[in-house]
């Protein structure tokens, strides 16, 4: 499997799995950045999410890790900011097919939603993924593309 260098963070409803989730990539050899939140105080999910994201926009991280309760409120977040594409990862397949059809880089995570070891093997499949060389998954996620440099975002 490609070492990555992953950006993970958490709000405080996800703090209780993130030590889990760096500690799990860090024994598969990943490089890994804590981007917080560091305790259980209660914190705005967009705030964590938009300074994760930050790492991957500007070239710091390759992929990202956002766990939060449900991982829906940071999916959101993530997908509204250029050049993220953020996908829920609560299942093997979606966690792959995720990277190989949508070009994903930041990945979702419910930590209310799923146990550790299903936490593994959606992390092992996100992360052993390559995006599709398929023409037509290309021209598509050339249109996701496009959208973030639309006047007035997608319509």
């Amino acid at each position: 499997m490609k070492k990555f260098r992953l950006a993970v963070g958490s709000d405080h409803a996800g703090f209780a799995q993130k030590s889990f989730v760096i500690e799990f990539l860090r024994g598969l050899g990943h490089t890994v950045e804590d981007c917080g939140t560091f305790n259980d105080t209660p914190v705005d999910f967009p705030d964590i999410t938009c300074d994760v994201c930050a790492r991957v926009q500007d070239g710091r991280a390759d992929r990202a890790i956002l766990v939060c309760g449900s991982g829906v409120g940071a999916c959101i977040v993530a997908n509204k900011l250029s050049g993220i594409r953020a996908s829920l990862i609560h299942d093997i397949y979606c966690a792959h097919q995720c990277v190989e059809h949508d070009d994903v880089n930041v990945a979702c995570i419910g930590g209310l939603v799923i146990g550790r070891k299903v936490m593994e093997d959606c992390l092992v499949a996100y992360l052993a993924a390559e995006y599709s060389t398929d023409p037509d998954v290309r021209r598509r996620v050339d249109k996701l593309n496009a959208l973030d440099h639309r006047p007035g975002g997608a319509r």
